[in-house]
């Protein structure tokens, strides 16, 4: 692929979505490239169908390996519809989320086992993962109170126990510790210009270094 593949991860509330829209700008008129913005779950019509169903607050009663696998199924649709197609076209994709995700939330959150729910994403997207994940992280309690700040209330997975979003949290500590090459920590619970100043900075290094390559 000749494009730059950049997922954003994070607990709930860590701003992921609000600084991907504040690099837009800078990051295209630095790189001279087109920039993709998408999100998961979703990015592409099947994709978002299948978000629906996975964030309805009435599906309570949803197993928790249904949820796992409705995301991989949402997932390999999203990176072959959207994903791939942009970044064989040269473009940089700025992805809210993307496997780590997963492994955080229905392997460390539901506990159904990082290596198991690692396995069927890496068969889902056949190895194909992010050139650079940034990792936006805020203390679960704070999070949480940014998402009831906006008001719309919580969805399906932001509306579990405080012990879930703990075990998200330490999963993605655990990832960063695993994949230090690809996934790079930012403190998101400090102002956000200062945030997106860090993520621009870490992204321009990552993209100049892979180019002189």
């Amino acid at each position: 692929m000749a494009g730059f593949f950049i997922s954003f991860e994070g607990p709930d509330g860590a701003g992921k979505s609000t600084v991907i829209q504040e690099l837009m700008q800078p990051l295209a008129s630095q790189t001279g490239q087109q920039i993709v913005v998408t999100r998961e779950p979703g990015g592409s019509a099947i994709a978002e169908k299948i978000r629906q169903i996975i964030l309805d607050v009435n599906n309570q009663e949803m197993d928790d390996w249904t949820e796992a696998l409705l995301f991989a199924a949402s997932r390999r649709q999203h990176l072959v519809e959207v994903i791939e197609p942009a970044l064989a076209a040269d473009k940089i994709v700025l992805c809210d989320r993307f496997v780590d995700s997963s492994v955080a939330y229905q392997g460390g959150g539901h506990q159904l086992g990082t290596d198991q729910v690692a396995a069927l994403n890496d068969f889902a997207i056949q190895g194909h993962y992010p050139d650079l994940t940034l990792y936006l992280d805020v203390p679960v309690t704070v999070g949480l109170q940014r998402v009831q700040k906006l008001g719309a209330g919580f969805d399906r997975l932001e509306g579990q126990k405080l012990a879930f979003h703990q075990r998200v949290r330490d999963t993605y500590q655990t990832l960063l510790a695993a994949n230090p090459q690809r996934m790079i920590a930012v403190d998101a619970d400090r102002p956000l210009a200062l945030v997106q100043q860090d993520c621009l900075a870490i992204i321009k290094e990552h993209f100049q270094a892979r180019n002189s390559d």
